[in-house]
């Protein structure tokens, strides 16, 4: 016979300061972008990475409803995490910040060598995320009492 885990045992939430939050977003590729859609939530999944001012870069296509928000300069949610869903551990990290198109042609090429889409598709655009609010937790074991 197998023992019941309690949901809880030896677990706890911690909350992370902005600049360990940040340094888990970098050390993983993807993520999802929270955005409003003809006033309701849409969110997608997108690979990503942090610039040297920790900003977040995505890219995308023309089409797109996320450039759409970053051509109006609207306010996006990104979130990442590492969850480890035996262990019951893991963190999870929100940033919220206001998403805007990359023009600059230098930036641009920069991004797209560094950046590869996981989809089969033209992504030609480029979109950051300047982080506003950052906030992350972390679910960690404790020493058992």
């Amino acid at each position: 016979m197998t023992a019941a885990f309690t949901p809880a045992a030896n677990v706890t939430m911690v909350q992370l300061l902005p600049g360990e939050a940040m340094a888990l977003l970098a050390s993983v590729k993807l993520g999802r972008v929270a955005f409003s859609h003809q006033a309701l939530p849409a969110i997608r999944p997108v690979n990503h990475l942090l610039d040297e001012h920790g900003d977040i870069i995505v890219r995308t296509h023309s089409g797109a409803t996320l450039l759409n928000k970053a051509l109006m300069s609207e306010v996006v949610a990104y979130e990442a995490d590492d969850l480890d869903p035996d262990a019951r551990t893991g963190w999870s990290v929100v940033v919220t910040g206001t998403a805007t198109r990359v023009s600059d042609t230098a930036e641009l090429a920069r991004y797209e060598a560094l950046l590869t889409p996981w989809v089969d598709r033209e992504m030609d655009q480029v979109v950051r995320i300047r982080p506003d609010i950052v906030t992350g937790f972390r679910l960690q074991r404790t020493a058992s009492r």
